[in-house]
């Protein structure tokens, strides 16, 4: 499996980069967001534009996404725009989700951005083909906040985000129970060594699933999510524990 090479970052290779979230409402904060995020030696920052105030105005989400660049330095940024019917803040129509998705990736500012796989086949594969002309990578995404499908499912959407061009594929999943934590665990050990040509990303949501986001070096998520201040999604452990605990892992394996 080839890493994907993001800056100075490796992501697949080693133990699993953690990527911080910024969910500011205003530039303001978003801007002091990205300030913390770089001082607490985050691997990554995701933008969750959809917790941006001005996300709608195409111009100043580009000034905001090019002042943050200017904030975070040699930090990879990954632009995310969550939709709500994936547990984002806000709605937006697929054209125009589209269409922000692309222009991030012209503005020469992100270095990743997020395409939600059921926003549509032909979809994702507009965003893949625009975000690569500019050198941008792409993370393929499904959250299911209810619950956690079954392996063979689970399996099925992440091959589909590999076949659709995805640099990364990712899946996020709710457990009702702790077997299905087991269940994510086996559909990621199953992909990385079967089916993946490339890094992938799972996880676990909630208490239940915390165990997750530790174990990816194990089963083969190459980037887990954690909190500076406020989380993105339940479970989302703070940086400083999340960092102790992946490299007493690591050392032990």
């Amino acid at each position: 499996m080839n890493p994907v090479v993001v800056r100075n970052v490796k992501i697949g290779e080693g133990i699993p980069k953690i990527c911080v979230p910024i969910v500011g409402v205003t530039r303001e904060e978003i801007l002091a967001a990205g300030a913390r995020i770089r001082e607490i030696g985050a691997d990554v920052a995701e933008w969750r534009a959809d917790w941006y105030e001005d996300v709608f105005h195409l111009e100043k989400t580009r000034e905001t996404a090019g002042l943050l660049r200017q904030t975070l330095g040699d930090l990879p940024l990954l632009f995310t725009f969550r939709t709500s019917k994936e547990g984002g803040e806000k709605a937006m129509e697929t054209e125009a989700y589209v269409r922000l998705n692309q222009e991030m990736a012209e503005s020469g500012s992100v270095d990743l951005v997020d395409a939600e796989l059921f926003t549509g086949d032909e979809e994702v594969r507009q965003i893949v083909k625009t975000a690569h002309q500019c050198g941008v990578k792409v993370i393929a995404s499904n959250h299911d906040f209810h619950k956690t499908p079954d392996k063979e499912e689970l399996l099925k959407r992440l091959c589909k985000m590999q076949e659709l061009g995805a640099d990364i594929p990712k899946i996020a999943v709710m457990p009702q129970n702790k077997k299905d934590v087991l269940t994510l665990l086996a559909a990621t050990e199953e992909m990385t060594s079967v089916y993946a040509d490339r890094p992938v990303i799972t996880m676990s949501m909630a208490g239940t699933g915390v165990l997750s986001r530790l174990c990816g070096e194990v089963f083969g998520s190459a980037l887990t999510f954690g909190a500076a201040g406020k989380a993105s999604a339940p479970g989302q452990m703070a940086v400083e524990d999340l960092k102790t605990a992946l490299e007493l892992l690591h050392k032990s394996l």
